[in-house]
């Protein structure tokens, strides 16, 4: 599984961050989309297995949830950038078997306990198969006792911020200024 890759990744980081001038407390995930998910997965991982320890999650238009049964996925499944159909097709290919679907490695919306993760951002859009995974994540997460930032770009689609230049620099500084706060 990718998230395996990017766990070992992560880990290497964090070990070898002070030869290239890095500071391994500093140590963060962040991704979007598909990336988001294993941003959430890799930190589920470093949480569970003691290490490394991370200082910050970002997560943008992340999936959260691979049964992909959401009241978004059905409404926003057409005609907003990312389809239903091509979610499903993303998620037979990186999980042809049905049984992972579910697995938290896969699916982190459905492990029982989020408590004890970094602290987290979430940015995702209104018109967005997607948009409910990322409420639902960030629901999980503060009723866990992670602090977390959910932000909801009303009006935008997935990846709204490679895609139009005002909301997207908006979202690039609210990042900017999450990492800095957990850096500090």
């Amino acid at each position: 599984m990718a998230v395996n890759d990017c766990y070992e990744a992560t880990k290497w980081v964090a070990i070898h961050a002070t030869e290239f001038q890095g500071d391994p407390s500093r140590v963060s995930v962040g991704g979007d989309s598909s990336g988001g998910n294993l941003a959430a997965v890799i930190a589920l991982m470093a949480r569970d297995q003691g290490s490394p320890k991370l200082a910050f999650q970002l997560m943008m238009f992340p999936s959260t949830d691979f049964r992909l049964s959401t009241p978004s996925m059905e409404e926003l499944g057409e005609g907003y950038n990312v389809t239903k159909q091509q979610m499903i097709w993303i998620r037979n290919n990186y999980l042809p078997n049905q049984a992972e679907w579910t697995n938290p490695l896969a699916s982190p919306l459905l492990v029982p306990d989020l408590s004890s993760l970094p602290p987290a951002l979430i940015i995702y859009a209104e018109y967005d198969p997607l948009r409910d995974d990322a409420e639902a994540y960030a629901t999980r997460l503060k009723e866990a006792g992670v602090s977390v930032s959910a932000s909801r770009y009303d009006g935008m689609i997935h990846d709204f911020p490679d895609l139009f230049e005002e909301p997207g620099n908006r979202a690039l500084d609210e990042i900017a200024s999450a990492l800095r706060t957990a850096f500090n």
